[in-house]
């Protein structure tokens, strides 16, 4: 049998052998914040381990704080002295900082690799497109699709710049883990950005000509898409200038930690709401997503106000939200 009949055949065995495409990248979004809350409940000599890195690594405070078991508790120390010693192996196995470039080399790539499948119709958006369309639920239109992936491509097109010629090269290292779950992030992404207009791709000719006045979500969507890709460019030129590990405090980080972690947040808002299928505010996989940013940016930012509180007093960062005003 032909693989493009098998690819067919599988797609044909329909939802009730498996959950949709959608679904699993959903899925998959809500499992990794569930995962990120889950170490940022950890004791702290735990969690430092496994989500910090570079000046805010406190791997050997940890190790200073847990490794005697004296006083009183010194049960209770001795036995997360062991949990540290096997979390510490466990993440032992680091990559350099430098590595965040291949997240945005992934983005861009998963771009133009679903641009060419979209436009030749190709084997791997028709197999996952077929399965998807089998699923209830209305669907974006094919303009839309078209407007998420240019978004989306413009996002990592910006950061991927920014890798190369404005953030300043940093000795620090991550947990591999992290590394794998960015990539696989924007692996899922790519696809996220179009899985629930799979039917309008099916049914389209490539070309959209629809003269309709653009709904609200979208009117409303793409300005705050890009305000907010602007300013996390004002942001993060911002800080390649700032002295190292000295606290910023111009512009918006003058109210927040974090802006441009308010701007990630801003920017996958806007995806889901340009992205939201006919009769629904938002997009549901694009909403997952941003789930997942919310959750793992929002520990990072209130471990950066901690950081920075220690290094620079409580006073220089009282009254700072650390990320999104009102909520954290």
């Amino acid at each position: 049998m032909p693989a493009s009949d098998t690819l067919a055949y599988a797609a044909s065995l329909g939802p009730s052998l498996s959950p949709s495409p959608a679904t699993c990248c959903q899925l998959f979004f809500v499992l990794a914040s569930a995962t990120v809350l889950a170490i940022a409940a950890a004791p702290e000599s735990v969690r430092g381990l496994m989500m910090q890195y570079g000046a805010r690594s406190t791997t050997g405070c940890a190790s200073n704080r847990t490794g005697s078991g004296e006083g009183t508790g010194g049960g209770e120390r001795a036995g997360h002295g062991t949990l540290v010693s096997i979390v510490s192996w466990a993440t032992s196995v680091k990559v350099p900082h430098s590595w965040f470039m291949h997240f945005y080399v992934v983005s861009l790539s998963c771009s133009v690799f679903w641009a060419v499948q979209f436009l030749r119709r190709g084997t791997a958006l028709e197999f996952i497109a077929t399965h998807q369309a089998q699923s209830d639920g209305p669907s974006m239109t094919v303009e839309q699709v078209i407007l998420a992936w240019f978004l989306m491509a413009l996002q990592g097109g910006r950061r991927f710049y920014e890798s190369v010629a404005v953030i300043r090269p940093s000795a620090s290292e991550m947990w591999i883990v992290h590394w794998l779950l960015g990539i696989a992030f924007y692996l899922c992404v790519s696809i996220s950005v179009w899985i629930e207009g799979s039917r309008s791709i099916q049914s389209s000719d490539r070309i959209p000509l629809t003269p309709d006045v653009p709904p609200f979500s979208i009117i409303f969507g793409v300005p705050m898409f890009l305000i907010s890709w602007f300013m996390q460019y004002k942001c993060h030129s911002y800080l390649s200038r700032l002295k190292k590990y000295s606290l910023p405090e111009d512009g918006l980080f003058k109210y927040l930690i974090c802006p441009h972690y308010t701007c990630e947040c801003a920017l996958y808002l806007s995806l889901a709401l340009v992205a939201a299928p006919e009769g629904q505010l938002y997009n549901r996989t694009l909403i997952c997503a941003l789930l997942f940013v919310g959750v793992n940016l929002g520990v990072t930012a209130h471990g950066t106000k901690r950081w920075y509180g220690e290094k620079f007093g409580d006073e220089r960062v009282r009254g700072k939200w650390s990320m999104i005003p009102g909520v954290v």
